[in-house]
């Protein structure tokens, strides 16, 4: 099944690509892997902001980073990446702002993590790291990056 038939089978559909905030390219192809730049929750077009910990919730949170994985999804699609191409999501890092009493940074993450294995299936298992942050661009809750395989 192509990847494009499981996001519909899943009732998946990709967002926008989201423009730069600042001085720097969404996605980076060097030597057979795909360096997608931190991706913001953008649910329905509107930024989800906002401190785990304190405003937000972990449900949120979650859903919060799961839309931060959609966005590097799309951002792949408008780098001319077909997902048929993805040969393993290597590694993601996801940063929540939270405050420092909060530790579920790990379950937020799952919300980008468990969507890749969705979409993927077993190449979508991957490394990750997940860090609490004070402070995120434009006062967002979640922030994920991405290392992709891509087949030539």
């Amino acid at each position: 099944m192509s990847v494009e038939a499981r996001l519909d089978e899943l009732g998946i559909t990709l967002p926008e690509a989201a423009a730069p905030v600042a001085s720097y390219v969404p996605v980076v192809v060097q030597g057979g892997f795909a360096h997608v730049s931190g991706q913001l929750p953008f649910v329905d077009g509107k930024l989800v902001t906002g401190r785990l910990g304190e405003d937000v919730s972990l449900e949120d949170g979650m859903a919060a980073a799961r839309a931060c994985g959609l966005m590097i999804l799309a951002q792949l699609k408008a780098a001319l990446i077909p997902l048929d191409r993805v040969e393993r999501i290597v590694k993601l890092g996801a940063f929540v702002n939270s405050t420092g009493d909060f530790t579920d940074q790990p379950k937020v993450a799952n919300g980008a993590s468990d969507l890749m294995f969705e979409v993927f299936g077993e190449k979508g298992r991957h490394a990750r790291a997940a860090v609490g942050v004070p402070a995120l661009p434009l006062g967002a809750a979640v922030e994920v990056d991405a290392i992709i395989a891509i087949a030539e």
